[in-house]
């Protein structure tokens, strides 16, 4: 293997510890890119570039911003392929490739563009050769050094919101989504619906014991509701504000619709988070996550139903040990 001699295999069959409880490992690399004086990581056209599964919720997130700050020709992307195996995730191969000759779709993942690296973990090795975490998406890669800037999405999130404002027209730099009188709340509300939803559902699906799958799920619920509180006294208010924090889209709202929009489609069935469907049983996520969909630019792109549904129900084989993707519910996302 190109990259390294490293043989390590990530067991996908183990996402639980012995408790029964879904454990997810910390980000190891937290570079930042930055215009102060003394940054290693300075903005720059053409200089970076995204590596991301569309099945991932966590890489949907730094998509979404990629595209709003209108940094689509400024920061590059490849896409891994749906299936993750134990050795991580891969790109696509010479048969693949020639199947997707003359077509932009990308549903089913890129080639790797620098090196010929088959597999995602090759780029981690040639960061840092001693790695020994977990290789996970997103990547943001610095071409010019060759390494990992950053895999934590938050904070990759954060960047793109800031650091290229320098290079971009004013219609782009002008939209912030971590505007500096909002910061407390987005900070609250992110702290919440990160712990008990975008992770919620990974702790109520990876679950290998009947009582922690049960405390899981009526918590994911429970903030569900809580949620739906929130949307409704908004939309009801006398400014009937579309969005979490007002009637401008925050990262907040980001964060959260890539775990909804996977709800009903995903976790619903293949996490067992089946108490609800956001489509049934919540009017007020459900108008706000087909208004992100429908009628906000930078949403419907990222997201590819296909490339999802096909990741979970053939990926996680402890969950799915058949892979049979479930043909419902239909529409993926029903019309505004």
């Amino acid at each position: 293997m190109s990259g390294s001699s490293d043989n390590k295999k990530i067991d996908t069959l183990k996402w639980a510890d012995d408790s029964g409880s879904f454990k997810r490992q910390e980000s190891q690399f937290r570079n930042f890119i930055s215009n102060s004086p003394n940054s290693k990581f300075k903005p720059e056209v053409g200089r970076y570039h995204l590596f991301v599964s569309l099945a991932c919720p966590w890489a949907h997130r730094t998509l979404i911003a990629r595209f709003l700050k209108g940094l689509t020709q400024i920061i590059g992307v490849s896409v891994v392929h749906w299936h993750l195996d134990s050795n991580g995730w891969r790109f696509i191969n010479d048969e693949e490739e020639k199947q997707r000759k003359g077509s932009s779709d990308v549903s089913f993942g890129t080639r790797e563009p620098f090196y010929g690296f088959d597999r995602l973990r090759q780029l981690y090795f040639k960061a840092n050769p001693n790695y020994t975490g977990r290789f996970t998406v997103p990547v943001l890669w610095d071409k010019k050094l060759e390494t990992i800037v950053s895999n934590e999405s938050s904070e990759i999130l954060r960047m793109l919101n800031t650091e290229f404002n320098s290079l971009l027209p004013s219609e782009y730099a002008s939209l912030d989504l971590y505007p500096e009188e909002l910061k407390g709340r987005i900070d609250e509300l992110n702290g919440w619906v990160y712990d008990n939803i975008n992770n919620g559902v990974y702790k109520t699906g990876f679950a290998t014991k009947q009582e922690v799958y049960d405390k899981e799920v009526k918590n994911v619920f429970e903030h569900l509701d809580r949620v739906e509180e929130l949307l409704k006294n908004n939309y009801e208010s006398s400014n009937k504000y579309e969005f979490l924090l007002g009637n401008s889209i925050t990262e907040a709202d980001i964060r959260l619709f890539t775990t909804i929009i996977r709800f009903d489609p995903v976790y619903h069935q293949h996490f067992k988070c089946n108490i609800k469907m956001i489509r049934h049983d919540y009017p007020h996520i459900h108008r706000w996550v087909r208004l992100l969909y429908w009628k906000i630019p930078g949403f419907n792109e990222t997201t590819d139903f296909q490339h999802i549904k096909y990741h979970y129900t053939k990926s996680h084989v402890g969950i799915n040990p058949h892979g049979i993707t479930p043909a419902g519910p239909l529409p993926n996302i029903m019309p505004l």
